[in-house]
């Protein structure tokens, strides 16, 4: 009965992918054979790019297969139509700078899109593939800051990839554990993105593409997977380059939980919702599953040491030289928070200020202090947004890359983002940017705060580095957002090609020393400059000393 009703659920996956769709976006591509069949994708318009749109690379991972490593899609005889993305992973509405163009949000989630350069080539193209951001609790493939179509007319073939988040994609328990024939759970968003690069391996040649020259790339828990996807042993070897934007798998930032407290959590979880099987935990409506995972006072969900995926700690990995030995372009944003989210309510006074620091660093307030000095407002404003940074994902980009340089036996090259966005369009009323990059958007006629701090934000850089400031359609941007954005994705594009980022026209990258002493500020006028903060980085590092 139980293969009966998976075999129901394949040929409903494969019959929606099939049909027709509203969201094509434009004449037909060349009909492609890759291992589980044909598929028939579009060209852009203008034309130029073969675009190749929810295909399956893992059956549904739904009633049975919830809480399983991704498994072989079956072939299939038919031509399927690749020309609307698939479904979104279940996930809140929880960020408002994600715009999607996936079709619906379900647990059968496990598809990726391919943008392929329509021009023949008598050479095998290099790969990007693309992971979202999000806090592994929300994000898709089908976002237009990630669209490939840039990359793709710089001769590249580019990929997204959906993979499952949130109580779908880190829910471990001993009983998973038990009947998983690698004897661990958990870690399931992870097992997702190297079956998509196990995908790009067999079938990627279809498209044009290099097997041999595979790039990963992602932001925020995107760029934490890049992390740890250099680090597993069931991955490192399926890719050839690596780019982090605002994030690594190292404490303080999404690091990996024990298998112990992940499997403590998994059960707490269990008995906090009534379930008290795996039957019973699987029979529960995807919907109800993810509200009921986002109440208040559930237990953590994340990632863990399984022994598996993850065999050591990231950090621990990379210190030992076991990672992936591949070239590796690494930097994060210049103002990655704002300096409320370390003062919140309180006034940027140098009292308040040096309030908050005692209150976070009771031993080392006056290290701290001289380090992030905040003796007048304009101090504290520069110094909480740098410190607010610092500690929620700046450090961790920084370790990885020193961890990488001393270990990797490959150039790693560093940069930080320094453009400001431009104001918002008049058709955004008085939304107001949120802490980490998102849009909050208000009724209120109330005048909006006045800036500050300049500097950019959280997930800013996607749409430069991709290419695709014209699908954000928020910010006026103006031609100065363009020279930058040309500056960024030209730099990504030859390092997806050679490992390197340089290229014609473009400042010179040199990769870092292994004291990281130089870094590429990318901005109207893009320059290589030296550390001016390597001091605060050694101290957290020595703070963060577990």
């Amino acid at each position: 009965m139980k293969f009966y009703c998976l075999s129901l659920v394949l040929f409903s996956q494969l019959t929606w992918l099939s049909g027709n769709c509203q969201l094509r976006t434009g004449s037909s591509a060349p009909v492609v054979k890759i291992e589980n069949g044909r598929l028939q994708g579009t060209t852009t318009s203008p034309g130029g790019v073969y675009v190749y749109k929810g295909i399956p690379y893992a059956q549904p991972p739904v009633g049975p297969l919830r809480w399983k490593a991704p498994q072989p899609v079956p072939a299939w005889d038919t031509i399927l139509k690749a020309d609307h993305f698939g479904p979104r992973a279940m996930q809140g509405n929880i960020f408002g700078d994600m715009g999607f163009r996936s079709n619906g949000m379900s647990e059968d989630c496990l598809y990726l899109n391919v943008w392929a350069p329509a021009q023949p080539s008598k050479m095998k193209r290099p790969v990007l593939v693309y992971f979202y951001g999000g806090g592994m609790v929300a994000g898709d493939g089908s976002e237009a800051r990630y669209d490939g179509e840039s990359m793709a007319r710089k001769g590249i073939v580019s990929l997204t990839v959906n993979y499952r988040l949130g109580v779908f994609g880190l829910l471990a328990h001993p009983e998973l554990s038990k009947e998983a024939p690698y004897h661990a759970s958990g870690n399931y968003t992870l097992l997702d993105q190297q079956a998509a690069l196990a995908w790009v391996k067999k079938n990627i040649a279809a498209f044009g593409g290099d097997p041999d020259r595979v790039t990963i790339a992602g932001e925020s828990a995107g760029s934490i997977s890049v992390s740890a996807l250099m680090a597993s042993p069931l991955s490192k070897d399926l890719i050839n380059g690596a780019i982090g934007e605002s994030g690594a798998m190292i404490f303080p930032t999404m690091p990996p939980a024990t298998r112990e407290d992940a499997e403590k959590n998994g059960v707490a979880f269990a008995n906090a919702i009534g379930a008290s099987s795996l039957e019973a935990l699987r029979a529960i409506p995807a919907e109800e599953l993810l509200k009921r995972a986002s109440g208040p006072g559930m237990p953590p969900l994340s990632t863990n040491v399984d022994g598996y995926v993850l065999p050591k700690k990231p950090a621990e990995i990379f210190a030992a030289g076991e990672q992936a030995h591949v070239p590796l372009l690494v930097g994060w944003n210049s103002a990655e928070l704002p300096y409320r989210a370390l003062l919140w309510k309180d006034d940027p006074t140098p009292e308040n200020y040096v309030k908050k620091v005692k209150e976070l660093y009771p031993q080392d307030a006056e290290e701290v202090l001289r380090l992030y000095p905040g003796n007048t407002t304009e101090e504290v404003i520069a110094s909480a947004t740098d410190l607010a940074s610092d500690r929620f994902i700046v450090y961790s980009t920084w370790k990885w890359g020193v961890l990488h340089e001393r270990t990797g036996q490959q150039p790693v090259y560093r940069y930080i983002f320094s453009r400001s966005r431009p104001p918002m369009t008049p058709k955004m009323g008085n939304a107001q940017p949120g802490l980490a990059g998102g849009v909050i958007k208000t009724s209120t006629t109330a005048p909006k705060p006045a800036e500050t701090f300049k500097g950019a934000p959280h997930a800013a850089e996607i749409e430069y580095a991709m290419g695709n400031l014209r699908h954000n359609k928020v910010y006026a941007w103006t031609k100065e957002d363009y020279i930058v954005s040309n500056t960024m994705l030209n730099y990504f594009a030859n390092f997806v090609k050679t490992g390197n980022p340089n290229g014609a026209s473009l400042p010179k990258w040199e990769a870092d020393a292994v004291t990281g002493s130089r870094y590429m500020n990318i901005d109207v006028r893009s320059s290589l400059q030296q550390e001016k903060h390597g001091d605060r980085y050694q101290f957290l590092d020595k703070a963060y000393k577990q």
